[in-house]
């Protein structure tokens, strides 16, 4: 056997999650799952930064620092050591479920930059809540049977596309806020997509959305669309120091309010890792679960440390994991590099932002259906045939899409309330969870009468699954 042989055979008998691939195609992978993700990760600080009244250089100071936290939690959860990260394909960012409660809690101690000790105080302290309930929370992954994580994936992809639809009209409070220009951006990006989809092969097909969103930007350009003024206003290099706005400081009230929403956040990101183990193909268990949720909670720890804030799974990303059927988890390792570099370099970070989001749109329709395709591919898994299942299917869907039907629905609930149910993807989590305990871990209903069907043996919605490795 020669020398190219052997390393071929070597090649095959590697896992595809643990597959290396060569480094351009690294690099190429990684910068689609960063330009999928960036408008999402720099709102966040945004939409805080805002709330609290934060100068333009302390804004853009968050923004540097959430992006290179965003790297290195990426990191914990792909590469991990020890006994935490999950190493699967799953990009961290800033959760967008703790963006209203950051915000409450610095207006609360006053607004501006003074406000932020108290919140990565809290953060911090979150953080490390998270990390002492892993174990224990992992013990939940029993009660996730498909009928319970496919009704989810399927939420969080519904949940996901009217924003893109949203991002279609363009930026609110601008000029062309709505314009032919911008839905022609919107309609032209999602039909290269699709075109690259159906004519190209190999690498090129997986790299469609990548090539989407440069064509589209560069398309942008001669119509005034894009900007890139914030490009030469932005340094060239900062590093986010900690403490850089002074002493974290901590109050019983400001730790419970993280400490809830960081519960919110782990039911979330349980729900993205079996996802991912499901559409990779690589079963999740508790022990998975107990390393991601770590990972997930020191990642939280450092923000806090490094002047950011709580992190989670982005589900946005799941849709390219789907789409480009690359399962190795060292591309969004390679993704996570590349927001440690955007964190150091904000003149590179300003330049990815510049990506109109007409042309976030047209890939954002592609991306997030995918995710909800994938959350029916995996509630095929399941006899619908039993009523049981369709009732778990039925009201946990309908749960998740509450909020987007109605945003008001929930608001005459005190806000501990709004903030566990208000969020469509965790709603829809609580619903199947809770009916799946009811249906069939509850030893009164194992024995439900199923309904009529030619399914001689249909499958369980609770299938015996192993707890640890």
């Amino acid at each position: 056997m020669n020398r190219l042989s052997r390393f071929r055979h070597k090649r095959t008998d590697v896992d595809p999650v643990d597959e290396v691939l060569p480094l351009g195609q690294l690099g190429a992978l990684g910068i689609q799952h960063v330009l999928a993700m960036y408008a999402s990760a720099v709102a966040v600080p945004l939409i805080i930064g805002g709330a609290l009244k934060l100068s333009a250089a302390d804004l853009q100071y968050l923004i540097s620092a959430c992006l290179l936290t965003s790297g290195i939690a990426t990191l914990l959860q792909t590469i991990g050591f020890w006994k935490v990260g999950v190493r699967l394909p799953i990009l961290q960012g800033t959760a967008f479920a703790a963006a209203s409660t950051i915000s409450a809690i610095g207006i609360h101690a006053g607004g501006g930059a003074g406000s932020l000790p108290l919140v990565f105080g809290a953060v911090m302290f979150g953080g490390v809540v998270v990390i002492a309930l892993a174990p224990f929370f992992s013990a939940l992954v029993r009660f996730l049977p498909p009928v319970v994580t496919g009704s989810v994936i399927t939420v969080i992809g519904l949940s996901l596309l009217p924003v893109a639809v949203r991002w279609g009209r363009g930026q609110p409070q601008t000029a062309d806020f709505g314009s032919a220009e911008n839905l022609a951006l919107a309609g032209g990006t999602l039909l290269l997509v699709l075109l690259i989809q159906r004519f190209a092969t190999g690498f090129v097909s997986r790299i469609s959305i990548l090539i989407g969103l440069v064509l589209g930007t560069a398309a942008a350009v001669p119509l005034g669309v894009t900007n890139f003024d914030r490009v030469a206003d932005a340094p060239v290099f900062g590093v986010s120091t900690p403490f850089h706005f002074g002493t974290p400081q901590l109050t019983i009230s400001a730790a419970v309010s993280i400490v809830i929403i960081l519960l919110v956040i782990m039911v979330e990101v349980t729900g993205c890792m079996i996802a991912v183990g499901d559409m990779v193909g690589r079963k999740v268990h508790s022990a998975d679960i107990a390393r991601g949720l770590r990972a997930d909670g020191l990642g939280t720890a450092v923000g806090g440390l490094l002047n950011s804030f709580p992190y989670g799974a982005y589900v946005s990303n799941l849709g390219l994991v789907a789409l480009t059927g690359v399962r190795s988890r060292f591309v969004v390792a390679a993704a996570g590099a590349m927001l440690l570099i955007l964190g150091l370099f904000p003149k590179v970070g300003a330049l990815a932002a510049a990506v109109p989001l007409p042309v976030l749109s047209g890939a954002g329709l592609v991306l997030f259906g995918t995710v909800a395709a994938s959350g029916i591919r995996t509630l095929s898994q399941v006899s619908l045939a039993d009523n049981r299942n369709l009732v778990i299917v039925a009201v946990a869907v309908g749960f998740g899409l509450i909020p987007l039907a109605a945003p008001e629905f929930y608001a005459p609930l005190p806000d501990t309330v709004r903030t566990v149910i208000g969020e469509g993807i965790t709603a829809s989590a609580i619903a199947a969870t809770l009916l799946n305990l009811l249906f069939f871990h509850l030893p009164w209903r194992r024995q439900a009468p199923q309904a009529a069907t030619s399914d001689p043996a249909p499958r369980s919605a609770a299938p015996d699954m192993e707890v640890s490795r």
